[in-house]
């Protein structure tokens, strides 16, 4: 997977792009990152990106043409064109999942300032937000989105890892331990030691909807249940 990322700000991704698992991804060539600096195609000679808004209004406005000339260079056919925005569709697991699946080239705008001059939207395939709340930009929005689908590419991360994650199959995750097997009078539940794997996978599908049930029911109600989760459910509404 190809993405480019237009930003004001290129410097505050160096650490997003050179730790951890994303690092890996590059260095192995599963993904290739390019943060483009589109104060670079302001024509004046004060680099200016924005203005203030026609009919008057608090704030500064991106101006249109900075931001689109330099879309117009790395965007093709086979682009999707992502806008971060508070306006847009809230990211998900699944929509990650869709993207790591069926994209080869992602190009993410960053916006800064008030808003976006209105006519940036027309050169938009998808609106994405990462929540109901403003951000001074979208810079952290856009490494949010990034990290959920690069973590999913084919071979950065062993399938096993992240088939169980949470909201993966629209349950929240199973509860996890490791060692000391005791801390402070706290043991790690007798089943998960017990080598017996069909009563452990039961163990976390109960842990899995307990877990579900309590902090996230919403989750539940579109959710289509097999005839053991529904089982499980009873019992543990009981």
């Amino acid at each position: 997977m190809k993405i480019d990322v237009l930003s004001l700000f290129p410097e505050m991704f160096e650490g997003f792009l050179t730790t951890s698992i994303i690092k890996r991804a590059i260095d192995s060539g599963h993904v290739e990152v390019k943060i483009h600096d589109f104060r670079e195609f302001a024509t004046d000679r004060h680099k200016s990106v924005d203005d203030t808004p026609y009919g008057g209004g608090q704030g500064m406005v991106l101006m249109c043409k900075p931001l689109l000339d330099c879309l117009k260079t790395v965007v093709t056919k086979d682009s999707l064109v992502i806008l971060m925005s508070p306006q847009g569709m809230t990211h998900h697991q699944a929509y990650a999942e869709e993207l790591a699946l069926n994209q080869k080239h992602i190009v993410i705008i960053c916006g800064h300032y008030e808003g976006f001059d209105e006519r940036i939207r027309d050169y938009v395939d998808v609106e994405l937000s990462i929540g109901d709340y403003v951000l001074t930009g979208g810079e952290l929005g856009a490494m949010v989105v990034m990290d959920s689908v690069i973590r999913l590419l084919h071979g950065v991360i062993t399938q096993a890892s992240h088939e169980d994650d949470s909201f993966s199959n629209g349950l929240l995750e199973y509860p996890q331990y490791t060692r000391p097997y005791e801390y402070e009078g706290s043991k790690v539940p007798d089943v998960l030691i017990s080598g017996h794997h069909e009563n452990i996978r039961k163990w976390r599908l109960k842990e899995s909807l307990r877990k579900t049930m309590i902090k996230r029911p919403d989750l539940l109600e579109k959710r289509s249940f097999t005839e053991e989760e529904l089982e499980i459910l009873k019992e543990l509404k009981k």
